[in-house]
């Protein structure tokens, strides 16, 4: 079974950069789908999708309303998947999830994810 790592979360202030990590474990990583999510504490918030990109990287899902602040890159040969974020605010304080699925992100992305990592935290200080 697939296994998602997010690596890469911490402290950060604002106006800063920070890139994320995604180590995928056990995944066929050949095809599907793989994503960032990210969820706030603020109670009954929703994860709320960042970017995803399809396998083949025919495809790449962006929220606009991240403002082109996310760029999402892979490793093909590590099978890792990174986040990079940028001019980081603290409204972007959450904790940032890893997701894959084992298709293409037209079909999975983003209520069909059928992996997910526990998630790493990101905290934006002013």
């Amino acid at each position: 079974e697939a296994q998602l790592v997010e690596i890469g979360g911490g402290s950060v202030q604002a106006g800063g950069n920070l890139t994320l990590s995604c180590v995928a474990f056990g995944y066929v990583y050949n095809s599907g789908c793989m994503a960032w999510f990210r969820q706030t504490q603020e109670p009954g918030q929703r994860r709320e999708p960042i970017v995803a990109i399809d396998i083949d990287e025919t495809r790449v899902y962006r929220n606009s309303a991240m403002k082109g602040r996310f760029t999402v890159t892979r490793d093909k040969v590590k099978n890792i998947l990174h986040l990079r974020m940028s001019s980081l605010n603290s409204e972007d304080t959450a904790t940032y999830y890893c997701a894959a699925a084992q298709v293409d992100c037209g079909m999975g992305y983003p209520y069909g994810m059928d992996y997910w990592g526990e998630g790493t935290l990101v905290t934006v200080s002013s």
